[in-house]
Formats: structure tokens, C-alpha cells, sequence
């Protein structure tokens, strides 16, 4: 089901019930063939939220073709880039993103169709393309490791690489978010799932999957729009929510209760811990199992949860237990697992693990070496089982011979009332090899550098406090809302050149 007044133009479909949505999906299949569209070609889409995105989606998947979702955040010279580096044959594209990235795909002269959704586009449309095409279901032999889908991460640390996800690692994610939603065996198939967070992502696509393998419901959303979310939430009994932290914290403030709630049960959050007084109210207040979430692109989201005893009794970024499918350990530099309470790399290996990056065989098998898949994150497991996040192993700050984790001083720094967002990296300098750097938007003009360093000094040890406080308008982010630490790096490297004080 799509919710919202951009689906009211005349022709599109509001609701699809799943036989409805299998042969229409089966349509697009057996209209990919007949155009000669065959096992292993890519096929781009463009698209923002809707019930077109998953017919395509499923209908390309049922053809054998692979999927290659594009971030609506990208510039469209970076979508020229992922078009030729992916070898698409085929584009679908929201009709309403044409003005955005319409002349990319003609400039390359890529074969597109158009899903009109507003009413806007130009050229063949979807209706046009399907039109005819039988709906039952296409003889194509798929095998479990065929290549279904390749993501494009979302680019923190580096510039974007293409994961390859097979038809297992998709379905195998979705049984992981079954588990991990904390849903009993009992009451699956009364799940109705909000699709907020965009479907060109692995981890929406994924929690959407579990109302899909227990005969439940999912709602999309074409974007944030806090009235029309509660509103659908009323009206169509959403059980379970997946949103950001900030939507949460955001939602919170709007009097939610205003609405009728009673159906929300459980609410996963992803990228960032929320703040104790918006957990609480969302806990203790509307009654929501709240459940942190995490996961990379790599390893088909989502991975680990936090359910809400685990959160209640620990302090920091704990990540809960592992899913079903993804087997966890710590790793140090050397390939050896580590035991308890003892810090290194986070490793896992499993059904949900892709099967590696295009076009890069060294990267494939860097993230792979000692038969593990390496996450980049630096962790630590306590006696219970439960995975703490420490950091990014390229955000730890090695400085003056300590290693200072910058998750502690952006959550601590990020806390100050007169603070809107911070984030610490480590820049080079001459005598601490890297220096502590705070980089703060403010949430009052009169906050000093002298004013937060001071604050740091009271709750910090000596080491960890930040060299110098840079105040910005905004920090880096991907259109997931991570946050680039790379490109600050790039872009203060040289903010201590010639200094050693």
C-alpha cells in the first residue's frame, strides 16, 4: 500500500493485495524478456518511494536481471559514474526526478522507461512497457548466488564501491529482521511495517522483506512528512516503525499522542543511539519496544538489535546480539578471534554476507581475509554476548601514543545544551601525530571554543580532550544521513601545518 496525496493521480494504484502484486511483477519479467533483457543484465532504477519501486524490483529479480538502486542524494555526474561502472543496459525513473537526472541517462543514451508518479515524465512509461505482457510466471532459472542486486555504499570512508548482493543474501536478510523486530512467531501476519526510509537502501528493503515473508502489510511513505506519519500510522494499525534517531527525537516533540497509537508495538532505529529522554518517552510513554538496529551494507542489514532490556541497563552504543544468520566474533590485526571484553575488529560470516564488489578484486579480498567479512568497526564483546561500538577503526584517534575513540566525545560534546551536532576527528600534527578536532554546528551564537573545551576538561581525561573546537553550519552527511568524517579529514588536513604547540 502507498499512503499519501501524490498518489492521487488518476491510475495509480493505492493498494495491491500480494496476488495482485505477484502478477504484476510476473508482467514486468516476461515484458523485460520479450524486449531481450536476459539473466545477469543491470537494470538502474531511479526512484523514490512506491509501490512501482517494489513491482519493479521484484519483477526485474523474477527476470533474472540485476538490480542496481540509485542514492537520490548523488550528483548526477556520480550517477554517470555508477550507470557505466555498473553496466546498466536498462534505467527506470521516477518521473518527477527527470528534471534531476534526466539529461545524465539521454547524455549516455541509456533505454529508459518513466513511472509517472505526480503525473510528470516523459517517454515510455511503465503501463506502456508491461502492457500485454503475460502475468504468470517467467521460466528463468535462478540460483541462490546469482547476483540480484548491486548496492553502491553510501561513501564514509571512501568513494562509493558497488556490493554485489545474491537472491540469498536478500531473503536471508529479511528472515534476520524478522528475529531481530523481536515479532513472535504468533502474530506475524498481523505486521504492517512502514516503508519511510528510502527503498534504494539495502536496510529498508530488508525490514520491508519481513511483512513479505509472513503475509503482512507494508505502508510507504514517499518521504518524511511527520502529520501524514502519524496519520498513516492511525489509520492503517502500523505495528512496527523504522526511522533515523533525529525522526524519532522530531516526532516526539509533535504531540504524538494526539493520534491514536495503539497499534505501534515496536520502533527500530538505525545509525546513531537516541538520547535517554527521548528513549524514555517513546519506552515508557507510547509503549513502543524500541529497538536499536545496525548493520552495513555489506553484510545485508540489519545484523545486530539492542532490544530494549539490553538498552535500559547499559550506557554507550551497545549493538544487542547478533541475528540468526550472521555469526559474530572480534578479530585483532593479526586474524586471531579475541575473547570478552577484549576490543578489536568486528568479523562475522553467514548467508547475509555479499559476495563482494565489482570490478574490485582487492577490496573483495581485503574485506574478506581469514575467512571472515571484515566490518571496519571497532568493538568488544561482554560476557552476555552483547557487542559494544567503539568506532569506525579509521575514526580512532591515535594521539600522543593513547588511542582516543571518537564515538565517547561526539556523544558527549553532542549533549551540550548549547550544541546542535558535533563530530571529532583526527587531524594531522607535528607533535601529537594526530590531533583531537571538534567540529560543532551551534545551537546558541554566544557558544565559545574556550566555553567547550572547559566543558570537556571536567568530564574527560587529559588526552581526550579536543586541540581546537571549528564551529560549522553543517558537517558532511549521505542522503542516509551518515555522517562523512573523510571529508572532513580532506578538508581541514592542513589545519595545523607548521604547528607544534
Amino acid at each position: 500500500m502507498a499512503y499519501g496525496p501524490q498518489y492521487e493521480h488518476p491510475g495509480l494504484e493505492r493498494r495491491l493485495t500480494f496476488d495482485e502484486a505477484n502478477r504484476k511483477a510476473n508482467r514486468i519479467a516476461n515484458a523485460l524478456i520479450e524486449r531481450g533483457y536476459g539473466k545477469g543484465d543491470r537494470l538502474a532504477m531511479i526512484m523514490g518511494n512506491s509501490i512501482e519501486f517494489g513491482l519493479v524490483h521484484f519483477g526485474a529479480a523474477k527476470a533474472g536481471l540485476t538490480l542496481v538502486p540509485i542514492n537520490l542524494g548523488i550528483t548526477p555526474r556520480d550517477l554517470e559514474y555508477q550507470l557505466e561502472h555498473s553496466e546498466s543496459k536498462l534505467v527506470v525513473i521516477d518521473g518527477d526526478l527527470q528534471t534531476k537526472f534526466g539529461e545524465s541517462v539521454k547524455k549516455l543514451g541509456f533505454p529508459y522507461m518513466v513511472v509517472p508518479i505526480s503525473g510528470k515524465g516523459e517517454g515510455e512509461t511503465l503501463r506502456e512497457f508491461m502492457q500485454g505482457a503475460p502475468d504468470t510466471e517467467p521460466e528463468v532459472e535462478i540460483w541462490e548466488r546469482d547476483i540480484v542486486q548491486m548496492q553502491y555504499t553510501s561513501g564514509t570512508t571512501a568513494l562509493p564501491k558497488a556490493v554485489m548482493h545474491s537472491h540469498m543474501n536478500l531473503i536471508m536478510g529479511g528472515v534476520d529482521n524478522v528475529f531481530i523486530s523481536g515479532f513472535s512467531g504468533l502474530n506475524l501476519s498481523l505486521v504492517t511495517c512502514s516503508c519511510l526510509m528510502p527503498l534504494f537502501h539495502c536496510a529498508q528493503q530488508a525490514v520491508s522483506y519481513g511483512p513479505f515473508l509472513c503475509y503482512g502489510k507494508n505502508v510507504i511513505f514517499r518521504g518524511y512528512d511527520p502529520e501524514l506519519l502519524l496519520q498513516g500510522i492511525q489509520d492503517e494499525k502500523i505495528t512496527l516503525l523504522f526511522m533515523l534517531s533525529s525522526l524519532y527525537k522530531d516526532l516526539a516533540g509533535r504531540d504524538p499522542l494526539r493520534y491514536d497509537l495503539s497499534s505501534l508495538t515496536h520502533g527500530m532505529y538505525a545509525m546513531t543511539p537516541i538520547e535517554e529522554e527521548t528513549k524514555r518517552r517513546w519506552i515508557e510513554e507510547y509503549n513502543v519496544r524500541l529497538i536499536m538496529v545496525a548493520g552495513q551494507t555489506e553484510a545485508m542489514p540489519l545484523t545486530e538489535g539492542a532490544w530494549p532490556e539490553y538498552q535500559l541497563k547499559r550506557k554507550g552504543n551497545w549493538w544487542g546480539i547478533p541475528a540468526p544468520f550472521a555469526e559474530h566474533q572480534i578479530m585483532d590485526e593479526n586474524g586471531n578471534l579475541l575473547g570478552d571484553n577484549q576490543s578489536g575488529e568486528l568479523v562475522l560470516r553467514g548467508p547475509v554476507v555479499c559476495e563482494g564488489y565489482l570490478k574490485n578484486e582487492e577490496e573483495t579480498r581485503r574485506i574478506s581475509e581469514h575467512g571472515w567479512h571484515h566490518f571496519g568497526d571497532a568493538m568488544l564483546r561482554d560476557e552476555e554476548g552483547l557487542y559494544l561500538f567503539l568506532d569506525r577503526k579509521k575514526d580512532i584517534i591515535k594521539t600522543g601514543g593513547e588511542n582516543v575513540a571518537t564515538m565517547e566525545l561526539d556523544s558527549l560534546i553532542g549533549a551540550h545544551p548549547k550544541v546542535v551536532e558535533a563530530v571529532v576527528v583526527g587531524l594531522p600534527h607535528e607533535k601529537w601525530g594526530e590531533a583531537i578536532t571538534c567540529f560543532v554546528v551551534p545551537k546558541d551564537p554566544s557558544l565559545t571554543e574556550e566555553e567547550l573545551i572547559n566543558y570537556c576538561k571536567e568530564r574527560l581525561a587529559k588526552f581526550k580532550v579536543p586541540k581546537k573546537v571549528v564551529f560549522v553550519d553543517q558537517v558532511p552527511k549521505t542522503s542516509t544521513g551518515k555522517i562523512q568524517k573523510y571529508q572532513l579529514r580532506k578538508q581541514y588536513n592542513e589545519l595545523y601545518a607548521g604547528s607544534s604547540a
